[in-house]
Parts: C-alpha cells; sequence; structure tokens
C-alpha cells in the first residue's frame, strides 16, 4: 500500500520550515503504550505517513519532527488517542483512519492559520446507537439538516451522505417532528434490468435500497423496523409513485438522485409539504441515464444554490471514511474524467 505524502494534503515542505517538538504521555502504561504505537509501529507509521511528519517514540515520551502545523496536528492526535485508550477504547487501523478523517487533516493549514470557531458537535442520537459525524463536512451536512427543509448531499461514495440522513431521519421520528420516513429512490436499474422479475416495481426497488434498510436495522432493530413498514410509518415509494401527492410531517430521503431526470427532481421537490424535511443524496459522476439525459442533480445544484431553505453540502474524496483505498480510487477516477473529459459539475 502506498504510503501517503506531504503532496497528498497540499503540503509545500519548501515553504514550511521543520520543528521539532517532544511531550511526554502520562500515565507511563506500557500496555497502553503498546496499543498506541501498533504492532511494530504500525500505528505511528500511518499516522506519519498521513501529516508527513517524523515520530520518534521512547517509552511514554515522543518526539514530532515535521511543519508546524502538521507536528501540533499530531501532538494533538497522540493525546487524545493515548486518552481514549486509558479509558478503554480500541485502537486498530481501521479506527485510526476514522480518526484521522474525522481530525479534517485536509485543512491543517486552516486550522493553524486561525482557530476554528467553536460550534457543537451534531450528535445524532437513535433507538440503539448514538452516531457521531466525523470530519468538518459531515458536521456542516447534519447541521444543515437540521435548519432546512431541502437539503442536498453530493459527493462520492462513501463519505455518509445517505447513512447521515437516515440517521438524521430516525432521531427526528423518534423525538416526534415527523410522523413518517419516506424512502425513495428512482427505478433507472428496475426498469432497465429487473423488468422480467417477479414482483411489483416496489419489491423490484427493494434490493436497491438496501443500504437504507441496513442502516434502519442498526439503528432502530429489526423488529421495530418492520413494524414500522407495517404500519407505513416507514414507506418505501419508488420515485415515480410520488407524482401528484403532498407529504406533510414527514421525512423524505430521495437516494441516488444523479439518476433522476430534470422533470423527476422538480416533482419530487415540488411534493414536500408543512413540517417535512427532504435530503436528496447523490453522486455526480455515476449517472446511469440514458445517453443525452441531463441529470436533474446536477441541474438542481445549479439552480437552487441561492433559493433560501435549501441546503448544499459537497463531499469530495477526503470525506471518504470507509477503507483508505476507496479515496484513492474516488482520486484516481477524478483526475483521469478531469485528463479525458472535463467535467465541470456546476452546469445542468
Amino acid at each position: 500500500m502506498p504510503l501517503r505524502t506531504e503532496s497528498d494534503l497540499n503540503i509545500e515542505p519548501a515553504t514550511q520550515p521543520s520543528v521539532q517538538t517532544s511531550f511526554t504521555l502520562e500515565p507511563n502504561d506500557a500496555r497502553h503504550l503498546a496499543m498506541l504505537c501498533g504492532q511494530l509501529d504500525s500505528h505511528l507509521r500511518q499516522i506519519e505517513s498521513r501529516l508527513g511528519i517524523t515520530i520518534n517514540a521512547r517509552g511514554n515520551q515522543f518526539l514530532l519532527t515535521g511543519p508546524t502545523v502538521n507536528v501540533t496536528a499530531g501532538r494533538e492526535l497522540l493525546t487524545h488517542l493515548y486518552a481514549e485508550i486509558c479509558q478503554g477504547v480500541g485502537l486498530s487501523p481501521e479506527s485510526l483512519h476514522l480518526q484521522l478523517q474525522h481530525a479534517g487533516l485536509e485543512n491543517l493549514a486552516e486550522t493553524a492559520a486561525a482557530p476554528p470557531t467553536v460550534e457543537p458537535i451534531q450528535v445524532i442520537r437513535t433507538k440503539r446507537v448514538s452516531i457521531k459525524p466525523r470530519g468538518k463536512n459531515q458536521q456542516s451536512y447534519v447541521r444543515t439538516i437540521k435548519h432546512c427543509d431541502i437539503n442536498f448531499g453530493i459527493g462520492p461514495a462513501g463519505t455518509g451522505k445517505t447513512f447521515l440522513a437516515v440517521a438524521c431521519a430516525v432521531e427526528a421520528l423518534l423525538e416526534e417532528r415527523v410522523k413518517r420516513i419516506l424512502l425513495v429512490r428512482p427505478a433507472v436499474e428496475a426498469g432497465e434490468k429487473l423488468g422480467f422479475l417477479p414482483g411489483d416495481l416496489s419489491q423490484k426497488i427493494d434490493p436497491y435500497l438496501r443500504p437504507l434498510y441496513d442502516a434502519l436495522y442498526e439503528m432502530l432493530g429489526f423488529e421495530t423496523v418492520n413494524k414500522y413498514i407495517e404500519r407505513n410509518i416507514i414507506e418505501v415509494a419508488p420515485l415515480a409513485f410520488m407524482r401528484g401527492r403532498t407529504l406533510n410531517n414527514s421525512f423524505i430521503i430521495l437516494d441516488e438522485a444523479q439518476n433522476t431526470t430534470r422533470e423527476q427532481m422538480k416533482m419530487f421537490l415540488t411534493r414536500i409539504g408543512f413540517g417535512s424535511t427532504a435530503v436528496v443524496t447523490g453522486d455526480a459522476t455515476q449517472v446511469d441515464l440514458p445517453r443525452g439525459t441531463p441529470s436533474g442533480l446536477a441541474h438542481a445544484g445549479n439552480i437552487l444554490a441561492d433559493v433560501e431553505g435549501i441546503g448544499f453540502t459537497w463531499f469530495g474524496s477526503k470525506d471518504v471514511v470507509r477503507h483508505p483505498i476507496v479515496q484513492r480510487i474516488v482520486e484516481a477516477y477524478d483526475a483521469y474524467e478531469e485528463k479525458t473529459v472535463p467535467l465541470d459539475k456546476s452546469k445542468p
């Protein structure tokens, strides 16, 4: 696996003088320190490659070398991780990757230049779990959902936009701010690939809503979700079935919205009634519409950006919270597309 370098963080070593800082982690517990460093110091190497710094450890004494902002971030991260380990929280390469994502390290220069504005951490509480959004964009996304009637989460796979939308919907339902949850999806694949399978359109589209179901099961439990579906408190609604409806006191999630046409997107957005919140998620780079059919998601982003009450959150490869290789895959595809067919996401 190739190591991330300073260039991955848009760091210019030539313009940033190298500094050293030393500190001591307390209490001096050999077992906890071993967990922090990882097998053969693998955790320290992971932090080094992400931050572009050098870490030397001897017992509970640490020496960090590198650009000032990176060294500062490294010290804060190690101190935070060690405190969690001492409280019984385990540390693995996967959880360390998520910690690095949560730290928002792509904004190191901005963080060092000026202290960030202190804003309350958005924690989503559901029946079975509490969910803490990771990173600046996820926090902003959840904050926007809670304050705007219509919200767009646009970005690559693995950025948590759909999962967080479901979590916000569950929280709103449990707090009785809405009376039902609607899961909506365009039937592009159902029409092209599943037309001869048994069942109605709703049953054919169910497999494509599996990520939403999985999130609901995790937050509410299998029995509760099935009970809500039977009572129509949770409803699966193919986009084609939305025409003519007015949705009051509902939390509506339109997933895979890049596969809507302009007309479908306008139709969906005008279904919103009083007391309702809508979240539209999609990846503008993965459109499955027939060739020559413009995406309603890109069109909406172009004409609704300045409309009051509508919020937009744009995710990038730095926001991917899955395996680190997913982030590199997204970046590689973006780079290839920019070289072959310049992509202007701002235009419909």
